[in-house]
């Protein structure tokens, strides 16, 4: 009767982390996105796009931090809080190496090829929505499993933005809409750098006072 009168209490971090649901949300969002970092590596060749190239980029990014977070799901919270770190400072990295790749483009004055930006960016947009939609439930986790989230978020972003960008480009014949995207999804990545790393870093110092004050 008591289960009736009061709220079931809810899942842990830790218990969401274990579910075989996220486990296997995790696989499908790592083959997706190993896949579209292929497509999308060869199409930004194709049209010299930078937006292009830093979506293929993430794509990678976030198929190895997919993996990443697998190996570390059952572990105890403060390796999946370093585990964390280590994708900050690959998410940190893509921003960095992006803003270099759109100065490099500026200054070569390369203009994109439009047509190729906006189909791949809606073939793109398809896989980032769908992958979002499975881990939304799991957004409020620990900072693993926000990474994750954030990652998708990003991407979907980010694939909204290309599209913006190539009828920019096709509308303007200038590089500068690609250019400016390209710097704000670097943007966008750095911002969510930052939030993984503090709350991970915050996790790792709440574990340290817990075994301190656990030793007393």
């Amino acid at each position: 009767m008591s289960a009736h009168c009061c709220p079931p209490e809810l899942p842990s971090a830790r218990d969401k982390a274990v579910d075989p649901a996220y486990r296997r949300i995790l696989w499908i969002s790592l083959l997706l996105n190993a896949a579209m970092f292929f497509v999308e590596i060869i199409a930004a060749g194709q049209s010299d796009s930078v937006s292009l190239l830093a979506d293929a980029i993430d794509f990678f990014g976030d198929a190895a931090n997919y993996g990443l977070s697998l190996a570390v799901l059952s572990m105890a919270i403060a390796s999946r809080a370093k585990a964390s770190l280590l994708k900050a400072a690959s998410m940190a990295g893509f921003g960095v190496f992006v803003l270099g790749r759109a100065v490099w483009s500026f200054q070569a004055g390369l203009v994109p090829e439009a047509a190729t930006m906006g189909v791949v960016a809606v073939l793109a947009l398809v896989v980032n929505v769908g992958v979002a939609l499975m881990l939304y439930r799991y957004r409020t986790g620990d900072s693993n499993m926000r990474s994750v989230w954030l990652c998708s978020r990003n991407d979907a972003l980010g694939n909204i933005a290309v599209g913006a960008a190539a009828l920019g480009v096709a509308a303007s014949h200038r590089a500068w809409p690609d250019l400016a995207v390209a710097v704000g999804m670097a943007a966008l990545a750095l911002s969510g750098a930052w939030s993984v790393w503090r709350q991970a870093r915050g996790e790792l110092r709440d574990g340290a006072v817990a075994v301190s004050v656990s030793s007393r």
